[in-house]
This record gives C-alpha cells, sequence and structure tokens, in this order.
C-alpha cells in the first residue's frame, strides 16, 4: 500500500547543532571562562586525536577543546562528499542550528514531527557528566532544557517533541530536573545506552529506581540512543570505520538484553523505552536466544520470572531508518513496536528524500500498519497528539 498523505511522518530520532549562544546567554557570568563556547582557531590544532586545521571553529568547555562542531551534519551531501565533519557553521545547512529552518528542511522531506537529540552534550548529555565542575555540569544540562523547551521547540510546538537530558550522575538532582521540566512540557528524556563505562551503577542496580519512578509518573520514555555511553562495538583498533558503522545495532542488541534481563521492568512496569537508531532486522533473532537463554539459565542466577521477550513487547519500543529486513518481519516485531526516523542531519538520514524511501520500503505493507509505522506509535509513545 502506499504512504498515504494523511499520515503526518514523525521521526523519533533526529539532532540538533547546538548554536554558539545556548549557554552563553543561559548561564551565570561567573561561568564565563569555563561555560561551553565557540572559539576560532588560528592555527592547527590537534585534539583527541582529531587535526583542527587554521580556520575552524570548535567547542571550549574546561578549558578543552572538542573538535565535533557539527557532529557529521551532513545533510543533503552525497555519498562521495561525506567523510568530513564540518568545520564551522557556514559549512553546514541552517536547519542543523535554526529551529524554523529545521521545519523548512522538514516540510521539503516531508516529514511534520520530529525528536531531536542533543550534539555537543553527546547524545544523552554524558560530556557533562565528566565535568570538572560538577555544578556547572548540572547547570549546562538544565540550560540545554531551556533552549530546547523555550527556543527550539517553540518555534513549531507542533512539529518538535521536547526531548531533555538530566544530571544522571546525581539520581536525586534528575528527579527534581525531570520534575521541572516535565511542567513545562518535556514528552522524553535521553539517556546513555548504557550507564557502567560511565563509572555509575549499571540497570541492574536499584539506585536507579527514583528516576524511573518519576518517568513512569510522567508519562516520560527513557530514549537510549546507540553510542550515548561513549561506548561502541568494536573489532580491533585498526579497523576502518565502516566496521564500527555496520555494527551499530549491536550496541541496541546489548541495551535490550540488559534490561529484559534485569529487574527495570519488574519494579517499574509502566516504564517505556526507545531503542533509537539501533534498526529493528535483529529484534526477532535476539527475542528468540533471550528466551532460549532464560529457559536454560535462569535456576542459577538472578533473573526475572518473566521471559524477556515479554517485557520487550510491553515496554520497548525500536526505531529503524531503512530495514528492509525488519519491515518483512514484523510479525515477528511487533507492527506496535515500532517506530521510523529519519536521522537528520547524520549521514544515515535521506534527506530530503526521506518520504519517498519509506515509500518504497512499506509497499508491501496494509495501511493501518504504515500509518502505526510512520506516525500513530510515535505519538502515542510521546503523548504528542496532532495539533489538528
Amino acid at each position: 500500500m502506499p504512504l498515504h498523505d494523511d499520515v503526518q511522518l514523525v521521526s523519533t530520532d533526529d539532532h540538533l547543532i547546538e548554536h554558539p549562544q545556548v549557554w552563553t546567554d543561559r548561564l551565570p557570568s561567573r561561568y564565563a571562562d569555563s561555560m561551553p563556547r565557540i572559539v576560532e582557531t588560528d592555527e592547527e590544532i590537534t585534539q583527541f586525536g582529531v587535526v583542527m586545521p587554521p580556520g575552524s571553529q570548535g567547542w571550549m568547555y574546561e578549558g578543552e577543546l572538542h573538535s565535533e562542531l557539527g557532529l557529521n551534519a551532513v545533510a543533503g551531501k552525497k555519498p562521495e562528499e561525506l567523510g568530513t565533519d564540518p568545520l564551522r557553521f557556514t559549512d553546514m545547512r541552517p536547519g542543523c542550528y535554526d529551529p524554523v529552518a529545521r521545519i523548512a528542511d522538514m516540510d521539503d522531506d516531508g516529514v511534520q514531527a520530529s525528536l531531536c537529540f542533543p550534539s555537543f552534550p553527546r547524545f544523552g548529555g554524558a560530556l557533562f557528566a565528566h565535568s570538572k565542575d560538577r555544578e556547572l555540569g548540572r547547570l549546562a544540562s538544565a540550560a540545554w532544557n531551556d533552549f530546547v523547551l523555550e527556543e527550539w521547540c517553540a518555534a513549531g510546538p507542533d512539529r518538535f517533541i521536547p526531548l531533555v537530558i538530566a544530571p544522571f550522575w546525581n539520581v536525586r538532582e534528575s528527579v527534581a530536573e525531570i520534575e521541572r521540566v516535565a511542567a513545562k512540557g518535556a514528552r522524553a528524556l535521553s539517556f546513555p545506552e548504557n550507564t557502567a563505562p560511565l563509572g555509575l551503577p549499571s540497570f541492574h542496580s536499584a539506585e536507579w529506581d527514583p528516576l524511573w519512578s518519576v518517568l513512569e509518573e510522567t508519562g516520560m520514555p527513557l530514549c537510549l540512543h546507540f553510542g550515548s555511553s561513549g561506548e561502541t562495538p568494536r573489532t580491533s583498533p585498526d579497523a576502518p570505520m565502516a566496521v564500527l558503522t555496520s555494527l551499530m545495532g549491536l550496541n541496541s542488541m546489548m541495551t535490550l538484553a540488559d534490561l529484559a534481563f534485569s529487574q527495570v521492568f519488574v519494579r517499574h512496569p509502566r516504564l517505556k523505552v526507545s531503542l533509537a537508531e539501533g534498526g529493528i532486522g535483529w529484534i526477532p533473532y535476539m527475542l528468540e536466544r533471550m528466551d532460549s537463554t532464560w529457559e536454560r539459565h535462569r535456576f542459577y542466577q538472578t533473573v526475572p520470572e518473566r521471559r524477556p521477550s515479554e517485557f520487550y513487547r510491553e515496554n520497548i519500543w525500536g526505531c529503524f531508518i531503512s530495514d528492509e529486513y525488519g519491515l518483512a518481519n514484523l510479525e515477528l516485531i511487533g507492527v506496535d513496536r515500532v517506530t521510523w526516523e529519519s536521522d537528520y542531519p547524520h549521514s544515515d538520514s535521506n534527506w530530503p528524500n526521506s518520504r519517498e524511501r519509506l515509500a518504497r520500503q512499506v509497499k508491501h505493507l496494509p495501511d493501518d500498519d504504515v500509518a502505526r509505522i510512520g506516525e500513530t506509535n510515535a505519538r502515542e509513545l510521546y503523548n504528542f497528539p496532532r495539533s489538528t
């Protein structure tokens, strides 16, 4: 069936590039020398293994220069043009950092609504977890949230789903921040897909329970974006990036298994989790493997009394950009567990042909399934109804 015009596409994974004034306009002046700010390079600089040529722009935070200004903000470029991130704001489309221009790009792409993850703070805000001054990190997280709620989403209340971050290194402060932003209209929390590499308790720890409880109370899904912890599946140090890119789905597989064998959903049955940018084609195998493991190995270790697949079907949603194998096996995945994503402005995005590309992928599906995948599931998950 075709992707009818009455389906308003909702993307559950896009990205915004923070403009230079996000923190300088919102943080106290006493942090002028340490807050995130854009600096210009007048000579070649190597930072974190990346060479920045003269004339580049980068983020300076607590005396450290971060070179990934655009974080692969390459929407609209041909494959042969990829390989180097933008060095200046003028090297990227205004839709990357300007919400009004983003709406115009969404219109060109046939996308009605978008959930946008951070860039400079990393997808789940993990950069601020490494702050030397933890109070600055907390304030910087809150400032990002205020920017999103009061500036980015305010430019199109029916176009942007308000997603926030939290000072997750402190559970009490995270709960307070969730309560604050929920009152201002936040609809989702972006969070590291694995807290252990950050030196924090894992999903198997009860220390996160107050946070999961406040998410249940507010109805805000927990968005676990691939690689938001900073850890990604790797084979060898000298493997080309193509290996890492091909293995992205493994990160979400690991997260699914971690959660399904934890006590998170036992203690928090109303918690909703979205696995962003992980794809869906691997889900049937993973469900089979986890259930088989549960059948054979649950007797000598502490795992839930319910099958892992049951938690998946009640608490977890998968997201895809292009995944023809997954769409061919929707019966095993569950059409109600799937949302679509554009990934603008990253290199996997099909902008400005996202709607056309999705239409080709779902042409074998019934109209009702297409509507659920393209729009309805996302609107229900994020409590983001149509404005008209």
